[in-house]
């Protein structure tokens, strides 16, 4: 694409000033024969090309790993000039001796040491214009690169610090269940290895880390599962989604982190059940709220559940989550739907 552009970039410039600088023929009195003025274009034309091409080999303004500095750009106008002098002595002997059509005008011949000048200026000019287009043409790919491997880094770390979280509360509700139940350990098993599969082999993705709500519910129905297992009718939840909106996206596992912050840090019993919404509030935000009944004894939370979804939604959308504590002892964070 880059090759292809600066190719015709090449042939645009030389037309361009083949007509230029032959602009008094062409504007001269009809007496003047158009073949001449045809012959003086075409080989203005072929000299400018033949110049850029000769730039290119000696002083490779085409490629991006090129420093032109003062005197190399010095350098590339004076062999520019020199050998645009020579293509003018060819064009003149041609002329000459093989009686190839062109004007003879005396202010065509004095003139020509300033076209030389203004076709060697232009040549050298345009082969370093196009050498500052390709370093930032790279510089930009190479901070896009960096910023697309930072936001992956950035990303892995956040993800490495998820999946240890829900895996090690699992493992406790696994424990538990095991001694109280091994039967219900069993199914809790086969549901466990099913959760976490899915949250190995996707979440190792980053062009993956964003999925549809429709995709997010259907894992987050797998998890609830185990959650109904531990707790029973002690857990409720309840779902309110608008259809239109399944195609929306959120980061990976977003409702199953607020979920499990909500179980982490509330009471669950027949005394104090714990009931969760989840539900779409308008066209561009879905809902997470529990009603709030913290924990007795329970440890000064760490954070590391929000905190790492506040900091991925910065990373994937430039967006930002918002949580509340209301009046009414209900606790909601609500995320953006992109």
């Amino acid at each position: 694409m880059i090759k292809s552009k600066y190719i015709l970039f090449k042939n645009a410039i030389s037309l361009l000033v083949a007509f230029a600088t032959n602009l008094p023929e062409l504007i001269a009195p009809n007496n003047v024969k158009w073949t001449y003025v045809a012959n003086e274009i075409l080989f203005t034309y072929i000299s400018i090309l033949i110049l850029f091409i000769i730039n290119e080999k000696i002083f490779r303004p085409n490629s991006s790993a090129t420093n032109l500095s003062k005197t190399k750009i010095l350098a590339s106008f004076v062999v520019a000039w020199i050998c645009n002098d020579i293509l003018g002595q060819c064009f003149v002997f041609i002329n000459k001796y093989y009686g190839l059509p062109a004007l003879e005008s005396t202010m065509h011949v004095y003139t020509h040491p300033i076209r030389d000048f203004i076709i060697s200026s232009i040549v050298v000019t345009a082969g370093y214009l196009i050498n500052q287009n390709l370093k930032n043409q790279k510089i930009m790919v190479e901070n896009q690169q960096l910023k697309t491997e930072n936001l992956k880094n950035q990303y892995e770390t956040l993800k490495n610090q998820l999946n240890p979280h829900m895996l090690f509360n699992s493992l406790n509700t696994l424990y538990a269940l095991v001694r109280e139940n091994p039967d219900k350990a069993q199914d809790y098993i086969s549901q466990l290895s099913k959760v976490m599969r899915y949250t190995l082999k996707q979440d190792s993705d980053f062009e993956r880390s964003t999925i549809s709500l429709q995709e997010e519910l259907n894992f987050i129905n797998s998890y609830i599962y185990l959650l109904k297992m531990r707790f029973e009718d002690n857990i409720s939840f309840m779902f309110d989604i608008d259809n239109s909106l399944l195609m929306k996206k959120i980061p990976r596992m977003a409702i199953q982190l607020l979920v499990e912050n909500a179980v982490k840090h509330n009471e669950i019993s027949n005394r104090n059940p714990l009931h969760i919404t989840i539900r779409t509030i308008d066209d561009e935000t879905l809902e997470v709220a529990n009603n709030l009944q913290p924990r007795r004894g329970a440890t000064t939370s760490t954070g590391i559940g929000l905190s790492n979804l506040r900091k991925r939604y910065r990373l994937l959308f430039n967006k930002d989550i918002e949580i509340q504590e209301k009046e009414n002892n209900l606790f909601s964070v609500k995320i953006p739907l992109t």
